[in-house]
C-alpha cells in the first residue's frame, strides 16, 4: 500500500480546512477524470486536493521505485505540476535532490504548488521555481537530472503528445518519466509517447523490457495498480465506508543511459491454482504465458511472490 507523507497530508488539511462540500465535486471530478478530461476544468481545487492528489502521489511513488538504485538526481522537472505532486514524491524517494522547478500552463495550480511547497521541511520543495508555460514548448534553458510529467498528457490532443514527449526528452539531463491514468485512453498516450521517444533514440527502462512495437492490441491494455489509503477527508468526499483505493496507471521511464537486460514484465495479477501459478508476460518476443508447477519447489517458491507489474 502507498505511504503518503504525513507533512504533505497536514498541509493539504490547512489549505482545505475541514471535511464539507467535496463529495459533489468529487464524484464529477472522477467521471471528468475518468473520460480523459483536462485539469484546468477542474472544478474545485480543493476537492483535487483530497481526492485525486494521493492517488496520483501513489502512482508517481511506485514508478519512481522503478529506477535502478545507483540513480541520484539533483534536479528535478515536475512538468504538467498541478499542485506539484511529483516533486513531494522525488524528493520523498531521493532527499539529496536540490533544486525543483514547477511548470504548468494553469496559474491557479501553480500557485497551489508554490503555496503547498512552503509548508514543506525540504528546501528544494520551499524554494522551488515556477514557470508558467506549456509542456510542449519547456524553455529551451530548463533542464533537470529526472523529469517527471504525471497526469497531464491527456490536456494534449492525441496530435501533440509526441511533440511533448520529445520537448520534455530534450529537457532531461537523464531521465524522463510519463505517467498516466490506467485507461485505454491513457495508454494510447504513453504508446504515442513511447514511439517518439524511441524513435528520438531513448532507451526504454520501464515497464517495457524491450524497445519493439508494443505487442498488445485492444481491447487490452498496459497498466498497473497500486493500493493507497484513504484519508479521513477522502473517506467522506467520497462517501467510501472501505479505507483504501486501488488506483490504475499507465507509465513510461526513458533514459539517457543504457538499459539492463530485463527478460519479462508481469502484466496482470498472478493467477494461483492448486497445481501451478500461471503469469501473462511481456517480453521481447511479445505477449506471453508462463506457468510453474508446485512441484518445482526452488522455481515455485522464487515467483510465488511476485506481482503484477514485477519482473519476472
Amino acid at each position: 500500500m502507498g505511504i503518503f507523507p504525513s507533512e504533505l497530508r497536514e498541509a493539504i488539511r490547512q489549505t482545505v480546512g475541514g471535511l464539507g462540500g467535496f463529495a459533489t465535486q468529487s464524484s464529477r471530478m472522477s467521471q471528468h477524470y475518468r473520460a480523459g478530461g483536462r485539469s484546468d476544468a477542474t472544478l474545485d481545487l480543493n476537492a483535487y486536493l483530497v481526492t485525486r492528489l494521493p492517488a496520483t502521489y501513489a502512482a508517481i511513488s511506485v514508478s519512481l521505485a522503478a529506477l535502478p538504485p545507483n540513480f541520484s538526481p539533483k534536479s528535478v522537472l515536475d512538468a504538467g505540476c498541478g499542485p506539484g505532486t511529483a516533486g513531494w514524491a522525488s524528493v520523498d524517494a531521493y532527499p539529496d535532490i536540490s533544486n525543483i522547478t514547477f511548470l504548468d500552463n494553469n496559474m491557479k495550480f501553480l500557485g497551489l504548488a508554490k503555496e503547498l511547497g512552503r509548508t514543506s521541511s525540504h528546501p528544494a520543495l520551499r524554494n522551488a521555481a515556477s514557470l508558467c508555460g506549456d509542456i510542449t514548448e519547456p524553455p529551451v534553458h530548463l533542464k533537470a537530472d529526472l523529469v517527471i510529467a504525471a497526469y497531464c498528457f491527456a490536456e494534449q490532443a492525441m496530435a501533440t503528445v509526441g511533440k511533448a514527449a520529445l520537448a520534455l526528452w530534450a529537457a532531461s539531463n537523464d531521465t524522463l518519466i510519463i505517467v498516466e491514468p490506467g485507461t485505454t485512453a491513457g495508454f494510447a498516450r504513453i504508446i504515442a509517447a513511447r514511439s517518439a521517444l524511441v524513435s528520438a533514440g531513448a532507451n526504454i527502462l520501464a515497464p517495457c523490457t524491450h524497445a519493439n512495437t508494443c505487442p498488445l492490441s485492444a481491447p487490452d491494455w498496459c497498466h498497473f495498480k497500486i493500493r493507497l489509503a484513504r484519508s479521513r477527508e477522502h473517506r467522506h468526499a467520497k462517501n467510501a465506508q472501505v479505507p483504501f483505493e486501488d488506483e490504475s496507471y499507465s507509465y513510461l521511464i526513458a533514459s539517457r543511459n543504457p538499459v539492463p537486460a530485463a527478460n519479462a514484465r508481469i502484466l496482470a495479477p498472478p493467477v494461483a491454482s492448486k497445481p501451478e501459478i500461471s503469469f501473462k508476460l511481456c517480453t521481447p518476443e511479445g505477449v506471453s504465458k508462463q506457468s510453474i508447477a508446485r512441484r518445482d519447489r526452488a522455481e515455485y517458491k522464487r515467483v510465488r511472490k511476485l506481482g503484477w507489474g514485477d519482473l519476472f
